[in-house]
């Protein structure tokens, strides 16, 4: 997937993707959001249980880079056999504007309908507009709503799940 900008989506896998993930997602929540480390640690918890553990059939990971550098990813996981979950969604601001979050959210739809999931799930919050829209435009449809005080702010959990 590619455009004027050379623009790529790419398997996770090389030096330094892990890493880049979780240090990107606490750089990028702190900045706009003003969320604590403890976001960086839940998304550290999730790269790193998918990097020990994960099975290639069922689950995968993206890197989306524009001209070789880094600016978003997004991971498919196992949720239960018949439901796959969405997870660590992000665009740096400097990758935004090339419809990334779309292209990554269909590259992860995709992989996980030809892997054979019947539906896929995915946690986020009310304040994250652009994503959400997103996930509407793609069918999602919110499941479960609840506020909470998390990552240092006050913010509505949502869950969104859509069949494949």
């Amino acid at each position: 997937m590619a455009d004027q900008a050379n623009v790529v989506i790419r398997p996770l896998g090389q030096p330094g993707d892990l890493g880049w993930v979780v240090m990107a997602h606490g750089e990028v929540y702190s900045r706009e959001f003003g969320w604590d480390s403890s976001f960086e640690a839940l998304v550290a918890r999730i790269v790193a249980d998918y990097a020990a553990h994960h099975d290639p059939a069922r689950e995968a990971a993206w890197i989306a880079e524009i001209d070789g550098q880094r600016v978003g990813c997004i991971f498919c996981v196992k949720a239960d056999d018949a439901t796959a979950k969405l997870r660590t969604l992000l665009v740096r601001p400097d990758g935004r504007g090339h419809r990334l979050g779309g292209q990554l959210v269909d590259t992860c739809m995709a992989f996980a309908r030809n892997a054979g999931y019947r539906r896929i799930t995915l946690w986020t919050t009310d304040i994250l507009g652009p994503a959400r829209q997103i996930y509407l435009d793609r069918g999602f449809q919110l499941t479960q709503e609840e506020p909470g005080r998390q990552f240092g702010a006050d913010l509505v959990s949502q869950t969104y799940e859509t069949n494949l």
